[in-house]
């Protein structure tokens, strides 16, 4: 992986993580027990600090960035998929982050939400726990999320951290 300080700001990654030699972690990023970030992700934490919890898969070509004045907070059990672009936000526990979705300045998804593929989530806007927010401008539908309901994909990349930090051999 290619990992680097700027300054100061330091990467911190759990030893139980996994981090894709292809993806790139810079400055203030600090990623959780068991959790993935796959070839092509860029974590940018120059201007203030991303967290990612436990659990928790960055998808391939995805960006988490942040601003001098919001971090980026990735709760624990999310599946963030590939290609998001999360800044300056907040993704509570146990949610999944469609493909190709975008979260922007101050925007809060609740605990057990959805950001569906393609979605956008504008600044300041808020999906409550258990909601579904699709489209652009994201369009919220409120308690139509249940408990657990991502609870096999995140298994599926807990999985994968275990069998890639195992197996993973670079052949050239």
């Amino acid at each position: 992986m290619a990992r680097y300080a700027l300054g100061d700001r330091q990467p911190t990654i759990d030893p139980t993580a996994f981090v894709h030699p292809d993806a790139v972690i810079i400055g203030d990023v600090t990623i959780g027990p068991e959790s993935s970030v796959w070839p092509g992700a860029v974590l940018r934490g120059d201007h203030g600090r991303i967290v990612v919890g436990s659990q928790t898969s960055i998808q391939d070509g995805t960006v988490v960035h942040c601003t001098s004045t919001q971090d980026t907070v990735i709760g624990d059990r999310c599946v963030v998929g590939h290609n998001a672009h999360l800044e300056g936000c907040t993704v509570e526990d146990d949610c999944l982050i469609g493909s190709g979705s975008v979260i922007l300045h101050r925007a809060v998804v609740g605990p057990c939400a959805l950001v569906g593929a393609g979605a956008v989530v504008g600044n300041d806007k808020v999906v409550p726990a258990h909601a579904r927010a699709l489209g652009v401008p994201a369009t919220i539908t409120p308690d139509v999320i249940e408990d657990g309901a991502f609870a096999d994909s995140v298994s599926t990349y807990v999985r994968n951290v275990h069998w890639y930090s195992a197996d993973l051999k670079r052949l050239d």
